[in-house]
């Protein structure tokens, strides 16, 4: 259940990750999956390296590395300081293998996404953890950090806050080295997941549109915010059933939207370009869906 993103390797082999922990794979024009690992935790965003290895960012135990053929597991960042990391949720690999992920939340986890959402506080970081083993923060303060995702130059890299409707942009080389910058805002829905298409495109998943209730109580004060969260979930901010994709340029113009009603397939967190296919992942299906490109990428 909950296969939250996909990633292809050099092959063409599937891999997804799971609620219970597993690591699953599916090769090229197979149908059955095989078990890779079990991370004991809850992995999110899966990116494979230069190596053939998979990048894992695990809500539980922080960024993992994993072999897809032994399936052994390393622990490559398991603390930010003298905290623990916890809700790793996306990443994107450099050609050098260095690793861009996000973590979410440095206060909640991952099961209290809503609590996060609803106070707006702010406590997302993106994050660089570099071949030599060092770790650093490039942004911090950012509105459930989620989507991260290399340029195909590796000029920049782009970030989405999902609390906060917005992409951001930070420079990685050039004159603004080291600056960053809101490129698209006021989105219609939670971006979420972010990957890189053929064409250079970056892929969002969108879960879910705007909820009027939560956009209303961003504006009120904590304390209100605090009296929502501990109500029923029935009487919460829920998702919207959509199928919903889009797809941004470098400067955050939208070049292509996707969207269904739901009723097959919802609440997609991860995307991911491959022969000319959309596959979408989703925390609360129990498949992968995919969506034929009518007008693929040149």
């Amino acid at each position: 259940m909950g296969p939250e993103d996909i990633a292809f390797d050099a092959v063409g082999t599937m891999f997804t990750g799971l609620e219970d922990g597993r690591i699953i794979a599916r090769a090229s024009g197979g149908q059955s999956w095989r078990e890779v690992a079990n991370t004991d935790g809850r992995p999110l965003g899966i990116e494979i390296d230069p190596g053939g290895q998979l990048i894992v960012c695990d809500a539980v135990r922080g960024l993992l590395r994993v072999d897809p053929d032994s399936g052994s597991i390393d622990v490559l960042v398991d603390h930010i300081g003298n905290e623990p990391l916890i809700v790793a949720n996306n990443a994107s690999v450099a050609r050098d293998g260095t690793i861009y992920f996000s973590q979410s939340s440095h206060r909640y986890p991952l099961e209290f996404l809503k609590a996060d959402l609803l106070e707006h506080g702010e406590y997302g970081r993106l994050l660089r953890h570099s071949p030599d083993g060092n770790t650093d923060v490039l942004l911090e303060n950012l509105s459930f950090a989620n989507g991260v995702c290399l340029a195909q130059d590796e000029s920049y890299v782009l970030v989405a806050e999902t609390g906060a409707y917005r992409v951001r942009k930070y420079w990685l080389t050039g004159e603004r080295a080291g600056q960053d910058k809101v490129i698209i805002e006021n989105l219609p829905g939670f971006p979420d997941n972010i990957s890189l298409g053929s064409d250079g495109r970056f892929w969002i998943a969108m879960p879910s549109e705007r909820n009027a209730l939560l956009d209303s109580l961003m504006a009120k004060p904590g304390f209100l915010r605090k009296i929502v969260w501990a109500m029923p979930d029935s009487l919460q901010p829920d998702a919207s059933r959509i199928t919903f994709v889009i797809a941004l340029d470098g400067d955050g113009g939208v070049v292509t939207n996707v969207q269904g009603d739901g009723s097959a397939f919802h609440y997609v967190t991860g995307v991911r370009e491959h022969a000319g296919m959309l596959y979408l992942g989703s925390l609360m299906e129990s498949a992968i869906a995919q969506v034929v490109l009518t007008d693929p990428p040149a």
